[in-house]
């Protein structure tokens, strides 16, 4: 995932609001879950309970990743990748059977550019970044004959999921932070918080705006991780997720291949591009994200009109010269003021 910048454009410390929202103080908290830093900014009336919603929100950030992540072997998506080609369906959690079910409509809606079956080509390239060496073409197509979304099969009477090939490996690297971000808000809310935001690597959620302010200020980053935001938005209660190869990529034979994969083809995307997206959800903004980087500016930008409250801005530069693609929706962004254009 790229990079979002997050601008803060009001001071800290009690706020003049209104009269329910006088001893109003923000605070700040950052922790490394998930392998990557997650920021918490919120407003509440004290320390103590600006404490103790933290800490729900870590444990909780904690608890999801032992469900969702594949880099665990203990981890329930693993132990649920262990059972694929057995011919049962496995119950799961309500955690994972959520991002499930959102994930196979992400992928019928992308037609399968956006697909948490291409694990086994995923690790494939990692370690292609590793060693700076393109996959052999052998393993390649061994792992491709794994993926495909039809393969999962989600049996919602029982909550349970069953993967119909051998050696299937599930990836959820591309919806699972979000899902993780909106749960974090929720769980903020559970303290009372609503006015928050939260950070997970760069792609963020939002609930309700600071006091006596529209929305929480949004930079974006560039293309170039050099230059500085040229695109400021001011939105609350949705999410924003930016997908690009900026910091995850590897050059072969004098080509740059990201680290995000063409589901369809098993290969690395080539066109040097970020995709920021905005929707009602931080775990929609997230998938959305990934979905259009994979099918381009033409077929993205469509899918992104047809998902409602979705926005998306393109940036590509596939032969070094910068390409800028607009949804509908983002080009009403900076007048929507601080909720997301419908």
């Amino acid at each position: 995932m790229g990079r979002i910048a997050i601008v803060w454009l009001w001071s800290v410390g009690i706020l003049a609001a209104p009269a329910d929202e006088t001893k109003l103080q923000r605070f700040e908290f950052v922790r490394t879950e998930m392998a990557v830093p997650v920021k918490l900014v919120f407003y509440c009336i004290d320390r103590d309970t600006a404490n103790r919603a933290a800490e729900a929100a870590y444990a909780r950030a904690h608890q999801l990743n032992g469900i969702l992540t594949d880099y665990d072997p203990d981890s329930e998506l693993r132990r649920l990748c262990a059972t694929a080609g057995e011919g049962k369906a496995v119950p799961v959690s309500e955690d994972l059977w959520r991002v499930l079910v959102r994930s196979k409509e992400i992928s019928e809606r992308s037609g399968g550019a956006f697909d948490v079956t291409v694990g086994p080509v995923v690790r494939l390239w990692r370690r292609a970044r590793r060693q700076e060496e393109f996959p052999p073409a052998d393993r390649l197509d061994e792992a491709r004959r794994l993926v495909g979304y039809k393969l999962v099969r989600l049996d919602p009477a029982h909550r349970a999921v069953e993967l119909l090939k051998p050696e299937m490996r599930l990836d959820l690297g591309g919806i699972a932070k979000g899902y993780v971000i909106d749960q974090l808000l929720a769980e903020l809310g559970k303290h009372g918080i609503q006015r928050a935001l939260v950070d997970a690597g760069g792609d963020v959620g939002l609930g309700d705006p600071p006091p006596d302010k529209p929305g929480w200020q949004i930079a974006v980053a560039s293309l170039d991780p050099k230059e500085k935001p040229g695109r400021f938005l001011s939105l609350s209660n949705c999410g924003v997720a930016t997908s690009g190869d900026t910091w995850q990529f590897v050059e072969l034979n004098g080509r740059r291949y990201s680290h995000l994969i063409d589901p369809r083809t098993g290969i690395g995307l080539t066109d040097h591009s970020n995709v920021t997206a905005v929707a009602p959800d931080a775990m929609t903004a997230d998938a959305l994200a990934s979905a259009v980087s994979v099918l381009g500016p033409e077929a993205g930008l469509r899918m992104v009109e047809e998902m409602p409250g979705a926005a998306a801005l393109i940036l590509r530069a596939p032969e070094g010269k910068l390409e800028t693609y607009e949804s509908c929706r983002w080009k009403k962004l900076s007048s929507a003021g601080p909720r997301l254009a419908r």
